[in-house]
């Protein structure tokens, strides 16, 4: 596996743990990091975890994410979390940003998965 993507998805399910902890203790935490950390954070986690378990399931070790499955996954995140959700739940409230943050670290993950490949 990547190094740099192992590094990379790791140290984010590790800060968002971390968040979430911070958060369910009430401890405050600057506005930035509340508000936008854990959707920059969740999207390389899910397609890491995917990853794994992709290359796990097809015995193949070099199996790689398309692009398109990547930004498809960014959009059904964008459409539940920020346009469904806010309808129905009031934990959940809508942001563009966020929409943003998920395709930004899709993509990040993107570049980072097939970086050994070329």
């Amino acid at each position: 596996m990547n190094q740099r993507l192992t590094i990379y998805c790791s140290t984010s399910f590790i800060l968002g743990t971390l968040v979430y902890i911070l958060q369910a203790y009430n401890i405050v935490l600057p506005k930035v990091i509340n508000n936008y950390l854990n959707d920059f954070l969740i999207i390389p986690i899910v397609l890491f975890f995917s990853l794994i378990f992709l290359r796990w399931s097809r015995n193949n070790k070099s199996f790689t994410i398309s692009l398109p499955i990547i930004l498809y996954l960014c959009t059904m995140y964008s459409v539940l979390f920020e346009y469904i959700f806010p309808k129905y739940l009031i934990r959940y409230t809508s942001d563009f940003i966020d929409v943003l943050l998920y395709f930004l670290s899709g993509f990040i993950f993107y570049i980072l998965q097939t970086k050994n490949k070329k």
